[in-house]
């Protein structure tokens, strides 16, 4: 599950150059500097991601997880920002089965970086 949700936040981090467009225009209008925001996003997930894929360093793996965790509250927002825009639209594209689902994962996804990211072993203290 650590290299699924890895490899997925890199991908995804990837695609923030890729289609810088796409994202900025579902960001809040609140959010200043979208582009720049966008760029740093995607960083965030794309280093994220490797940080949960490394096999050296547990404390960076779970410091990888906790960013990501922190992550996907940060960017809840845009989620709803993205919903409200699409399901508002006179031709929604992806309609209340992507994203009723979608924000039901979001949770998911946070729990998911925090425990993929624990080595989980207990302390004899």
């Amino acid at each position: 599950m650590r290299w699924l949700l890895g490899g997925g936040y890199i991908a995804v981090g990837i695609l923030h150059f890729l289609f810088p467009e796409a994202l900025i225009a579902i960001t809040p209008n609140w959010v200043p500097a979208k582009p720049l925001v966008i760029t740093l996003t995607g960083i965030a997930e794309a280093a994220g991601g490797v940080a949960l894929l490394q096999p050296w360093s547990a404390a960076l793996r779970r410091a990888g997880g906790i960013g990501l965790a922190i992550y996907a509250v940060c960017v809840f927002p845009a989620n709803i920002n993205h919903m409200l825009i699409d399901i508002g639209s006179a031709h929604p594209r992806l309609g209340w089965g992507y994203h009723i689902p979608r924000m039901l994962l979001q949770p998911v996804l946070i729990w998911l970086a925090l425990w993929v990211s624990n080595d989980h072993k207990f302390d004899a203290a």
